[in-house]
């Protein structure tokens, strides 16, 4: 039992807290509407010499830490990617925090090791991905990136790099719709920003395999080495998906690994009607999607495949000899599958997550939400001063407002751009925006786990509430 405190009695004000949270979600403004400092300036400046009550830190969080957070599942957050969560993943979580187990090796917790291995095959075979890749949970999409340029990068200088250094001239390539991490990774793997080649795209925002063959051939007459492709199934400006079966061609022929980011898409394999979007992508070397993201399993937790996971072991590999053990080579230490060694056991919550919904049940979310995004794209066709960018994909919808022909682009951008700020100042909704081809749109993606349709219609209010006048 734990010392000092009543677990029953006090955990249930903690239960209280979060029940009334949860009531109160829809009542509360979406984005956050403190100004810099007003939460700091509010916590006492210095660490309480006496222990205080769980009442005075709970009146506090709400009084002090709940004006000062941006309402991630609220219903009409509908900004960025959702990262979505559930009951059932809080509930998991809830117990991997009572069980505090440190998970780095299959020794240091052997259940945490081994429903991972479990929770990847599940995963991997219900999304139709090759049998014989093998998965890891990592804690971001960015993490598993670097971990996917590092492994490239071992390939290319046939490990040589981890033992005398980085060579120069090692080239990376991605389309200019691709995430910032992957220019992030290229920068921690010591291959350098001046090596990452970004590649133009067609009119649908995909990488186009022509542009990147041309590239990859200059680089070869230039001396320099192509290490490792990086396409999107779902880029984070419009959700492009990037036509595989002609990139995997390419880096087949060249010898170059290819990397698959499908961080928020790729939840949508789960959906046999879409996962036309991995034609071609069987003979990839890596692949990442987030189940934090639209999964209903709360962040952290991303899933990362590899086509060799002993090349990945290798990469990553350190064994200092107090983590020797003699089940090493029988089980998977899944510290050796990326950069920490320190590991939490995420595996629990995505086992609660499927085996509450089923397979069923989460296409059938899945489904719904892709539905209410196209009710609500139907709606911004029909309004005669907005715009579809362009058709409806998966739940996600890009629109801008269009109003007067004689408006230019830049007044049009201006209009946009004062349309989301009202919108997120309102507390209403939380929206963000991209740009395509110069225009400022605005983005929506309705992936919360319990959006209805009537937080839709609440959205399409607030929009038109909020559009200039005339």
């Amino acid at each position: 039992m734990l010392e000092q405190i009543d677990f029953k009695k006090e955990s249930q004000k903690i239960i209280d807290w979060i029940d009334n949270f949860y009531t109160d979600l829809k009542g509360l403004p979406v984005k956050s509407q403190s100004k810099p400092k007003d939460i700091y300036n509010l916590i006492a400046a210095e660490i309480p010499k006496e222990g205080e009550s769980l009442d005075d830190i709970l009146k506090d969080t709400t009084d002090i830490i709940l004006p000062g957070i941006t309402h991630w599942q609220h219903p009409n957050f509908h900004a960025y990617f959702p990262a979505n969560s559930s009951i059932e993943s809080l509930f998991a979580e809830m117990i991997t925090t009572a069980l505090g187990a440190q998970c780095m090796i299959w020794e240091t917790s052997p259940a945490a090791a081994e429903l991972e291995e479990r929770m990847m095959e599940w995963m991997r075979d219900a999304m139709g991905l090759p049998a014989n890749w093998e998965g890891v949970i990592q804690d971001t999409a960015s993490t598993a990136t670097l971990c996917a340029i590092i492994s490239a990068r071992e390939r290319t200088t046939n490990f040589t790099s981890n033992e005398e250094g980085v060579p120069p001239g090692l080239r990376i390539y991605c389309s200019t719709q691709t995430h910032s991490s992957i220019e992030k990774g290229v920068v921690i793997s010591g291959i350098g920003r001046k090596n990452l080649v970004k590649i133009g795209v067609d009119d649908q925002q995909r990488l186009s395999p022509t542009l990147l063959k041309d590239q990859i051939e200059r680089d070869l007459k230039n001396d320099l080495k192509p290490c490792c492709v990086i396409v999107a199934l779902g880029t984070t400006s419009t959700v492009a998906i990037d036509e595989l079966t002609e990139i995997s061609a390419i880096c087949q022929e060249y010898n170059i690994w290819l990397h698959i980011d499908a961080a928020y898409a790729g939840t949508a394999l789960f959906l046999p009607e879409y996962q036309w979007m991995m034609d071609g992508g069987d003979s990839a070397d890596s692949f990442v999607f987030n189940p934090h993201k639209w999964l209903f399993t709360n962040f952290d937790c991303t899933a990362y495949y590899v086509k060799d996971a002993d090349h990945l072991i290798k990469t990553f590999e350190i064994l200092p000899e107090y983590l020797k053990t003699k089940t090493r080579g029988l089980v998977n230490d899944y510290r050796d599958w990326g950069v920490p060694l320190g590991r939490r056991f995420r595996a629990l919550k995505l086992w609660f997550v499927m085996r509450s919904y089923g397979l069923n049940g989460i296409q059938q979310k899945l489904r719904n939400h892709i539905e209410l995004n196209n009710y609500f794209a139907a709606k911004i066709q029909d309004h005669p001063k907005l715009e579809l960018i362009q058709e409806p994909f998966l739940n996600f919808t890009c629109f801008r407002h269009v109003g007067e022909d004689t408006y230019s682009l830049q007044q049009l951008n201006q209009m946009n751009e004062q349309i989301i700020e009202s919108i997120n100042k309102s507390g209403k909704a939380f929206l963000s925006h991209t740009v395509v081809n110069e225009m400022y749109v605005i983005r929506v993606v309705i992936g919360q786990t319990y959006v209805e349709q009537v937080d839709v219609d609440d959205l399409y209010a607030t929009l038109i509430e909020h559009l200039p006048l005339g």
